[in-house]
């Protein structure tokens, strides 16, 4: 399984969602797209808005922490 989450420090919601992937003990990848504008572009590719935090779940896009879509994706 491939979960990529792209988020900023600053962001709560990117907080949620991290620590419920934790909880929920599945790993990810994380991507600071504050410090790094290609992290930018391929999350706007992939979502089509600037906003985090962006989840890619095995191609499945999430945008904001949506507990039940976060779920349905992981299959959980």
């Amino acid at each position: 399984m491939s979960v990529i989450v792209y988020s900023t420090p600053t962001c709560p919601w990117c907080k949620r969602v991290k620590e419920f992937l934790k909880k929920e003990k599945v790993s990810f990848k994380e991507v600071d797209v504050s410090e790094d504008e290609k992290a930018v572009d391929e999350m706007v590719k992939k979502s089509g808005q600037k906003g985090v935090p962006v989840t890619d779940i095995n191609g499945k896009i999430i945008v904001g922490y949506q507990e039940e879509e976060l779920k349905k994706a992981l299959k959980k």
